[in-house]
């Protein structure tokens, strides 16, 4: 029996409205879109995790609690334990994205085919912003005790991965010729290291130098400029005695 006129359209369009109302319905819904809850929840957490290293920076870890996150924030207490157990563990994050800053910067080294001491400079404009950044206090104020023994092992793993990204950054500029240096990669890695962490003491915004310059200036007062064919020379014959002995330099 054939329908009546218009009533296929009449179906079409229920159809229609049908498709819409459940496209509007899982839009709005909380629980339509769990890639999207995901970011939020990413994006939320950083904020702790930011908001926290710049109040260790003004009050110092232990006279900071998660109250005076809380309120910082304009949520409660127990809302920030949706995004983190403990605060020994927004410490631990505040570490690692400092650190995390810097291990970016190696792997661009790595990356590139630059000359050794253009891509160790880059590393070290890279440390430099690390410590002058809101992570900088975390990194190089914070004590190594306030994490648990695995917090701790999984930090000073990561240190170790840049101490050698600039031993390995150093012997390579040696073999190229782009780096000559007075002593061991190893001596020149510590005191590299040791000055730019000691930024995190006397850095602050506004000073003369930008952490660029600053940067730079420590690559020049450790004397990482071109190598000399002797000094190739003798540092690439360590270097191959060393591999043969599995000793470390």
């Amino acid at each position: 029996m054939p329908g009546k006129p218009g009533s296929g359209k009449s179906v079409r369009r229920k159809s229609e409205l049908g498709a819409a109302r459940s496209a509007a319905v899982a839009s709005e819904s909380p629980w339509a879109r769990p890639r999207r809850r995901s970011r939020e929840r990413e994006i939320k957490r950083d904020a702790v995790i930011l908001t926290a290293a710049r109040a260790f920076q003004r009050r110092g870890y232990h006279n900071t609690s998660l109250d005076d996150l809380a309120a910082l924030l304009g949520v409660t207490k127990p809302t920030l334990y949706h995004y983190v157990t403990n605060k020994e563990e927004i410490l631990f994050e505040c570490f690692r994205t400092g650190l995390d800053q810097i291990r970016a910067g190696l792997r661009e080294a790595d990356a590139s085919d630059a000359p050794a001491r253009d891509r160790l400079a880059l590393v070290v404009r890279r440390y430099a912003a690390a410590i002058t950044s809101d992570f900088g206090w975390c990194m190089v104020r914070a004590e190594d005790q306030d994490l648990s023994h695995e917090m701790g092992a999984a930090i000073k793993a990561l240190k170790s991965e840049i101490d050698q990204g600039l031993r390995r950054l150093l012997r390579a500029g040696i073999g190229d010729g782009s780096i000559a240096i007075a002593t061991e990669p190893k001596l020149t890695a510590f005191a590299l290291a040791g000055a730019l962490n000691w930024m995190g003491h006397w850095y602050r915004p506004g000073e003369a130098l930008s952490s660029d310059e600053v940067a730079e200036g420590f690559m020049v007062l450790f004397g990482v400029g071109p190598a000399t064919k002797a000094q190739r020379g003798r540092y690439n014959g360590r270097s191959k005695t060393a591999q043969s002995s599995g000793r470390k330099e």
